[in-house]
Parts: structure tokens; C-alpha cells; sequence
């Protein structure tokens, strides 16, 4: 049998963008979503609806808590680097967003005291 045409099991143990915790499941789910909004020929605000839409499915997909880390481990991920369409763009730029960590929010802090 050719060498190429040969099964080859997946190396888990290398760094590989977007690879994390999630292993495979994780580049699945963005090579998956991103071919869908490569599809789209949706434009503004329907292609940001839809880019919304797969960040949402690509958070929820995820192992584990989505850090900003995470997020750009996915911006390495070979399809998001080549997004054309105006949905795929839109879902990159989603995920750049989420490489900014912001502080924590103190303002509810002793809320229920003050209603009680």
C-alpha cells in the first residue's frame, strides 16, 4: 500500500492551533463552522448574525471554560486565517474580541443585602 494512502492516527500530542483541551472535537467544530459561513453569501448585518450564531456554537462546543488563550489558539486555526466571506470575517472578528480580557464587574456585589 502507498505511504500516502495509508491511515494515519491523529497526533494529539503536538501543538496544533485551536487544539487545546478539545483535541480534534475543537478543529472539527472550526473547520465545520467556518466552511458553513464560507458558504453564506450573506452580507451586513445577516452575515453578522450568522458569524454571532457560530461563535455562540463554537463557545459552547469548547471543553472547558473559553479564555482568551483559547480564543487565540483559534485565530491560528488555518481556516480562520483564509476567511473570505463577509460571515467568516465577521466570526474572526468575534473571536479577536475575545482574545481581550476584561476585569470582572464589582457592582452587584451586596445586591440582595440591599433589597432584603
Amino acid at each position: 500500500m502507498p505511504r500516502s494512502l495509508r491511515h494515519k492516527p491523529p497526533n494529539l500530542t503536538s501543538p496544533h492551533p485551536a487544539r487545546g483541551v478539545a483535541g480534534e472535537k475543537t478543529d472539527m467544530t472550526m473547520t465545520r463552522i467556518l466552511n458553513g459561513l464560507e458558504d453564506s453569501d450573506t452580507h451586513g448585518a445577516e452575515a453578522r448574525a450568522m458569524a454571532r450564531l457560530g461563535f455562540l456554537e463554537w463557545a459552547f462546543a469548547a471543553d472547558g471554560q473559553v479564555t482568551p488563550q483559547v480564543a487565540r489558539d483559534a485565530l491560528a486555526h488555518p481556516a480562520a486565517q483564509r476567511a473570505e466571506s463577509d460571515a467568516a470575517q465577521a466570526f474572526v472578528g468575534y473571536l479577536r474580541e475575545a482574545t481581550r480580557a476584561f476585569p470582572a464587574a464589582h457592582g452587584r456585589r451586596g445586591r440582595t443585602r440591599a433589597i432584603h
